[in-house]
């Protein structure tokens, strides 16, 4: 189960996914363990954060980043800098 990650996707790009009609999920600096019941695909407006899948290697994503995380995936997630991203799931 891979983390796919966009850096810096064009505008018409985040336009096609209708990316800013979704709703924005906050959360401060924290870590805990979280288990997608479905596919996400996430718009980060900020913050800094590193997820890693039981099992695998941490994977590093932030600001500016469009980033799909598969369904029955577990991992765990360490928020180094506040987040704001928009979010939807398939």
């Amino acid at each position: 189960m891979n983390i796919k990650i966009e850096h810096q996707p064009t505008p018409e790009r985040l336009k096609e996914q209708e990316v800013y009609t979704w709703p924005i999920w906050e959360k401060e600096v924290s870590q805990f363990p979280w288990t997608y019941d479905a596919q996400e695909t996430c718009y980060f407006l900020e913050g800094d954060v590193v997820v890693t899948p039981d099992g695998g290697e941490p994977v590093k994503m932030g600001k500016g980043d469009l980033v799909t995380f598969p369904a029955g995936m577990s991992c765990t997630w360490n928020i180094i800098k506040n987040v704001k991203k928009h979010y939807s799931f398939d």
